[in-house]
């Protein structure tokens, strides 16, 4: 592994590192300022802080799967890593090696809640449209996976992703 890699690497271990303590700190305000108290409005019918123990996904789908959770939210890290690893270290890609960084510390912080706690800490409602109660963690993932979807789809060229797909290591 050359140095560029080797710094690249370290970068996004400090950025998972800080991106999952920010979803932590939220969540434990989370439990210590709303668990078992009224609902907080931030702008009114628009957006509050409510306290919701997930044991399933959005809407109220899978609940009590939680082997299932930590299975699919493991594989999907190896998943992110294997990218991170193939991907070349090039300025092109330090946009992509961000977000992928974010999915991961999304997915990693809900899993530290499920394997930990048993369920995901949500809090975060947007009361104007119905959308499920989400966390910090739901944020980074959300965004994130939207603006690489933006990359594949408008930025990249089929031979910027060539690498996911050859044997040799970038």
């Amino acid at each position: 592994m050359n140095k560029g890699k080797a710094k690249l690497y370290i970068a996004d271990l400090l950025l998972l590192f800080l991106f999952v303590a920010v979803d932590q700190f939220t969540k434990y305000l989370a439990v210590l300022k709303l668990k078992g108290q009224p609902d907080v409005p931030i702008i009114d019918n628009v957006l509050t802080l409510q306290y919701l123990e997930n044991y399933g996904a959005a809407f109220g789908l899978l609940q009590n799967q939680k082997t299932f959770f930590i299975i699919s939210a493991s594989l999907f890290l190896c998943l992110i890593l294997f990218v991170i690893i193939k991907m070349p270290n090039s300025p092109k890609y330090h946009h992509s090696h961000l977000l992928l960084v974010a999915v991961a510390a999304g997915a990693a912080g809900n899993l530290l809640d499920r394997v930990r706690l048993g369920y995901v800490v949500d809090f975060v409602y947007i009361e104007l449209i119905n959308f499920p109660i989400f966390n910090v963690a739901d944020m980074y993932v959300t965004f994130s996976a939207a603006l690489i979807a933006v990359q594949i789809l408008f930025v990249f060229e089929d031979e910027d992703l060539a690498f996911l797909f050859s044997k040799k290591q970038s």
